[in-house]
This record gives structure tokens, C-alpha cells and sequence, in this order.
């Protein structure tokens, strides 16, 4: 097991994904001047119940999330710092708490790092929906660059930019075939273009 600061919301990011992130806490804004300097890693996992702002009592977290590293920072128009976080590892959440200064940390089993994975041709049309939306200005801002030759890169880039519930990210983010990964975003970008 390892021990990391977790980093609680109520959005998922995913391995090879990016997410923009507004920093205001006190606490987060530590956390994020120790990564900046250290390069320590972070877990980014989703509140499934309660909320992790103004409480006492601990949020339910999923039992999954992912390692998060920033890869760009700048102060925003508002004032507030913000930052880019990058997704790699994941991990499985074991026992957290909360420390003196309301940041949550947790002991968690790192999984074992993804095996690139060819790409195939009954893929290619998830692919090809990858490449449309990474032309997106939003996607260009945050610069999400993925490697269209690993399948794994393809299927959790899709699942970061593509408006799913965040419950459903949660569970894609746990599968650990492929295929079956795949098999579900083909299903998912079938029903949100009305052909099931």
C-alpha cells in the first residue's frame, strides 16, 4: 500500500486524460505547491456521496480513482490559481482520513501501469471520433495529446471528452480487458448518436 493525498470531486479523470481545475482551498492550494515542487503525485477519485467541502463527516468516495500530476498552471482572470492535471496510474482506495488541515489522505494499491494495445480495424470508428473531437478549441486548450496507435490511450481519452455520467466514467475506469472497454464505448457513442 501507499500513502498519497487525495484530491476529491465530483467529476473523474482517467489515465492519459487532462482536466482543468480551479484552486481556492487552503489546503489544495498546499497540496499543489508541494506536487509543483516535489512532482509528487496526487489521487483524483469521485465523491459518490456527502460532500468533501464544510463537513466534518467523510465523503463517500469511489472505490477507484486515478494518480493526477500537473502539467500546467497560470493564475486565472478571477484570481484564483489554476491548474491542469494529467491522469496516469490508478489505483484502488483503501482506508482515508482526514488530516488537522482538512486535506484527505488515503492508503491505496497502485495498479499496475497499462500495456500500450494495438489498435484494430473494428476500433477505427472510435478512433476516428477521438480525432474529431481533439480539433475541439476546449480540447486544444488543455492540450490532451493521445498516441492513436494504443487503444488504451484512445478508449479513456474518449471517456474523459465524451458527456457521460460520471458514475458510468467510474465504471469504464474500472474494466481491465480491452476489448471490453472497447466494446462499451462503441455501445455508449452508438446511443448518444441515436443508433441503438
Amino acid at each position: 500500500m501507499t500513502e498519497i493525498a487525495l484530491f476529491p470531486l465530483s467529476a473523474v479523470l482517467l489515465p492519459y486524460g487532462r482536466m482543468p481545475l480551479q484552486i481556492f482551498e487552503q489546503r489544495y492550494l498546499e497540496l499543489v505547491k508541494s506536487s509543483m515542487r516535489s512532482g509528487d503525485r496526487f489521487g483524483m477519485l469521485r465523491i459518490e456521496r456527502g460532500v468533501e467541502v464544510g463537513s466534518a463527516r467523510l465523503p463517500q468516495l469511489a472505490g477507484m480513482g486515478t494518480l493526477a500530476s500537473i502539467v500546467d498552471w497560470d493564475q486565472l482572470d478571477n484570481g484564483l490559481l489554476g491548474v491542469t492535471v494529467e491522469g496516469s496510474q490508478r489505483f484502488l482506495l483503501g482506508e482515508f482520513w482526514r488530516e488537522n488541515n482538512g486535506l484527505i489522505r488515503a492508503e491505496v494499491e497502485l495498479l499496475p501501469p497499462l500495456e500500450p494495445a494495438a489498435m484494430i480495424d473494428a476500433w477505427e470508428p472510435l478512433r476516428t471520433v477521438l480525432e474529431g473531437l481533439e480539433a475541439h478549441p476546449h480540447v486544444q486548450r488543455i492540450g490532451m495529446p493521445a498516441d492513436l496507435t494504443d487503444a488504451w490511450q484512445v478508449a479513456y481519452s474518449l471517456v474523459q471528452l465524451l458527456p457521460l455520467e460520471e458514475e458510468l466514467k467510474v465504471e469504464l475506469l474500472s474494466l481491465t480487458a480491452i476489448e471490453e472497454l472497447m466494446r462499451e464505448l462503441d455501445l455508449l457513442l452508438n446511443a448518444l448518436s441515436g443508433e441503438a
